[in-house]
């Protein structure tokens, strides 16, 4: 089916057939077009406002698009648009569906606003629906929705039939734009009203980030000190202006935003549930340094129930703990001294498979207990071994259909939505699970690959607004490719510039140069190394640490890997672990002051 041509008789027929709707004269049928702008999401989501929506090549109804959105918690994945009618009219709303209490609807209408839904539609399935617009109605907004938590569904082929409105011209481009307040991450636009506009595309550097009803916009995900260009355009039903004149801002050098944590930090697990050869740490007794804690480990009741519990180590192996009401004393203590405190879910022994939507809700509301019980700041996921790996099928980070990928950025969703913009969330993956992703990318285009290859990139890139720091554990890896494509092995500088390197820069995944992994912001990234010796393979004296630092922020000490930029923005380390780090006289904590101190 054309969606830019007029409907025919013939499919006007088929829509209302069956609904008891009296058809349409000839006549009218003549006038009766497809008002719907994209109703096939063949140009992505253009014309369409949505919460938590893509669009996907698989599945689709008919040609190569459709919409996939996942409702959340606290979010039902509306995707919408509103359309010119004509006032007194009737029209048709029809698309199509699959997934699970799907919702296509129409408000606004003057009248009565009207939906129809689906409790299970397997296949793609229509719905249709129909209204008559009041007397003075001019505008309607149409939309699709889910349900809250209830998993993806899939909208394609989305029409509203009826009598066309002339949409006249497009409005003249905006002036007066200029800049706001200026941060790490956003800088705040303004300008004047272009008459006739109903609403504006913000453009950063040629690209459109936002479409806004107001004259003002903020746009975010920057990275600091970096420049960019914006430009406004006015829409209204006819199209779009021009662009405006462009306006150019540099955004700050950064100091933590919304979470509060300093320029550069220290982060460190501490060893709150289990006792191994460092011997337990009070949480009191943590140095000021450290600005992250870590509380090791939350873990399930199984690798699939999504049900996390967090067991304070018991006094038969740890003979020094404190008790609850003084744990939770030292929590509240160092918040009050700025800093943050996080239960890390996983490590080493805590496989963790969200497998179904019941272990993801089990997940969201087992964390969520643990987070209120103790009165923390936030997450880190540290899935490790087998919980995350991909489907034969799944070839696309940027669109993840793998249930315990899909399950995971859905959960984390949620909680963040819980808890608002003060929640920190923090991931430790292996290099394994992400720079791998360079090279190779789940089984692969012909199969026989290691599942797991590259599977947090998903995660990250689906959440990378959300996520407060990304710190890779550069230990206990095999060599790994660099963006220059020779192998980096352990044991010095070289093996964390050439890592940072690459989540700083970005890099195609699997060789795919049409598929790239985009940078994340420097303020967002530190690295992961073991505290000493005992503490993992991987280990690097001080000076090497320092090499490091000084290469990534200032781009001295490099050595042979010529990194793509300089990042004084580079938010600092994190080791495995505190405890560690006490047991040798806390060198790494040492060497963090030290450099940034």
């Amino acid at each position: 089916m054309d969606r830019s041509r007029p409907f025919v008789a013939v499919l006007t027929a088929t829509l209302l057939a069956g609904t008891g709707i009296t058809a349409l004269s000839s006549a009218a049928r003549a006038a009766d077009a497809d008002l719907a702008r994209n109703g096939g999401f063949e140009s992505g989501l253009d014309g369409w406002t949505c919460t938590a929506g893509t669009t996907v090549t698989s599945p689709v109804r008919s040609g190569s698009s459709a919409l996939q959105a996942t409702p959340a918690g606290s979010d039902n994945a509306r995707c919408a648009q509103t359309v010119t009618v004509k006032p007194d009219s009737q029209y048709t709303l029809a698309g199509y569906v699959r997934g699970s209490y799907v919702y296509l609807g129409a408000g606004g209408t003057g009248t009565t606003d009207v939906s129809a839904w689906t409790q299970s539609a397997p296949n793609w399935q229509q719905l249709s629906t129909t209204f008559r617009t009041g007397p003075s109605t001019t505008r309607v907004t149409i939309y699709t929705h889910g349900w809250y938590g209830t998993g993806a569904y899939h909208a394609d082929d989305i029409s509203l039939v009826g009598p066309s409105v002339d949409p006249g011209r497009p409005p003249a481009p905006p002036t007066g734009l200029r800049t706001g307040t200026v941060t790490s991450s956003s800088v705040a636009l303004s300008w004047t009203a272009a008459s006739g506009a109903t609403s504006y595309a913000v453009y950063r550097d040629g690209v459109k980030v936002q479409t806004v009803s107001g004259t003002s916009a903020t746009v975010t995900g920057l990275s600091p000190q970096t420049a960019y260009a914006f430009q406004v355009a006015a829409v209204n039903d006819a199209g779009e202006s021009a662009k405006s004149a462009t306006v150019t801002a540099t955004t700050t050098a950064g100091g933590g935003g919304d979470t509060d944590l300093p320029p550069h930090a220290l982060v460190g697990y501490l060893h709150a549930s289990f006792a191994n050869g460092s011997g337990y740490t009070r949480l009191a007794d943590v140095p000021d340094s450290w600005d992250v804690i870590d509380l090791a480990f939350g873990e399930p009741t199984s690798v699939t129930s999504g049900d996390i519990r967090f067991d304070r180590c018991p006094a038969a192996e740890c003979p020094n703990v404190e008790s609850d009401a003084d744990f939770k004393a030292a929590i509240r203590a160092k918040q009050a001294a700025g800093k943050k405190v996080l239960i890390s879910i996983g490590g080493q022994n805590g496989q963790v498979q969200l497998s179904t939507t019941a272990a993801r809700d089990t997940f969201v509301s087992s964390v969520s207990k643990i987070i209120d019980e103790y009165g923390l700041d936030g997450l880190d996921i540290d899935f490790e071994g087998h919980s995350l790996s991909l489907n034969a099928d799944d070839t696309d980070f940027k669109n993840p259909k793998t249930p315990v990928i899909v399950n995971l950025i859905s959960a984390v969703k949620t909680l963040k939505a819980r808890y608002g913009a003060d929640f920190v969330l923090t991931m430790a993956p292996e290099t394994f699970f992400v720079q791998l992703g360079y090279q190779y990318y789940g089984t692969g285009k012909w199969g026989g690959q290691d599942p797991r290859a590259g599977a947090y990139l998903p995660v990250i890139h689906a959440l990378r607004d959300a996520l407060t720091l990304l710190h890779v554990q550069d230990y206990n890896s095999g060599p790994i490719m660099g963006l220059d494509n020779q192998y980096h092995s352990m044991g010095g500088a070289d093996f964390h510039i050439a890592m940072t390197d690459m989540l700083l820069t970005g890099f195609p995944v699997a060789g795919d140069a049409n598929n790239v992994f985009p940078p994340l912001r420097p303020d967002q990234v530190a690295i992961g190394m073991p505290a000493s010796t005992n503490a993992g393979n991987g280990h690097v004296a001080p000076a090497e640490v320092v090499k490091t630092l000084d290469c990534l922020t200032r781009k001295v000490n490099c050595g042979s890997y010529a990194t793509h930029g300089t990042w004084p923005a580079l938010r600092g380390l994190m080791t495995w672990s505190i405890n560690w780090d006490r047991y040798s006289n806390w060198e790494f904590q040492r060497t963090f002051d030290g450099y940034f101190g």
